[in-house]
C-alpha cells in the first residue's frame, strides 16, 4: 500500500497549485484525489465550449442554489467542474480574481492574513500578464496566463461599453475591483506545463 505524505481533494484550480507547491523539491509524496475526468475533451479545451460544459453532467456537478425568496423561490444555476482543473476549465477562460471587499471580510470575520492586500501578492505570482509565449519571468514558472482582450474586441462591443460610461456607469478593471461597472473581462488559461 502507498503512503502519502499529504492528501489533496480535488483536482481543481486551488488543488492543482496545492499539490504542485507540495510536491516541489521531490522530497513529499502527494496523492491527488479527483471525481472528475481529464480535461483533455473538445469542449473543455474550446473556449466557447462552456455554452456546452455547463449542462454535461461528465465535467459538471451541476448543482443548484436553495430556493431563493427574493427569486420567488427558484434555485439559481450553480455550475462547478468535475474535471481535471475544476471550475477552472468550464468557465469560458475568464480570469477574475473575486472582490477585494469579499477578501476583507474573510479577514475581519477572524481570518487573519486572508484581506485582499495579503492574498494580493499570491495571485500576482502565479499570473504571467505578458502575451501568451512570453517568459515566464521569476525562478517559479507563473502557472496562468492573463491577458487584457480589450483592444481586439469587436468594434460594437467597445461602443456598447463606451455608451454605457457616457451614462454613468464607471469603468471597471474586473482585477482592480469595486465590483461594479462596464468593462471587459481579461482572459486566463493555464500555462503549459514545463517538461521534467
Amino acid at each position: 500500500m502507498a503512503v502519502f505524505d499529504y492528501i489533496v481533494v480535488g483536482a481543481g484550480t486551488a488543488g492543482c497549485v496545492v499539490a504542485s507547491r507540495l510536491c516541489e523539491g521531490g522530497q513529499r509524496k502527494v496523492l491527488v484525489l479527483e471525481a472528475g475526468v481529464s480535461d483533455r475533451r473538445f469542449w473543455v479545451q474550446l473556449p466557447i465550449g462552456y455554452g456546452r460544459t455547463f449542462n454535461d453532467p461528465r465535467v459538471n456537478w451541476l448543482y443548484e442554489a436553495e430556493p431563493d425568496p427574493a427569486l420567488v423561490g427558484r434555485r439559481a444555476f450553480w455550475p462547478r467542474g468535475k474535471v481535471l482543473g475544476g471550475s477552472g476549465s468550464i468557465n469560458a477562460m475568464v480570469y477574475y480574481r473575486g472582490l477585494p471587499s469579499d477578501f476583507d471580510d474573510w479577514r475581519e470575520l477572524g481570518n487573519p492574513g486572508w484581506g485582499f492586500k495579503e492574498v494580493l501578492p499570491f495571485f500576482q505570482e502565479t499570473e504571467d500578464r505578458g502575451r501568451v509565449g512570453s517568459a515566464s519571468g521569476p525562478a517559479r514558472p507563473k502557472s496562468i496566463h492573463v491577458t487584457d482582450v480589450s483592444p481586439d474586441v469587436h468594434p460594437l462591443c467597445q461602443s456598447f461599453i463606451e455608451s454605457c460610461h457616457a451614462i454613468g456607469l464607471p469603468k471597471e478593471d474586473f482585477n482592480d475591483s469595486r465590483g461594479e461597472g462596464v468593462g471587459i473581462y481579461q482572459s486566463g488559461r493555464a500555462c503549459p506545463a514545463d517538461p521534467v
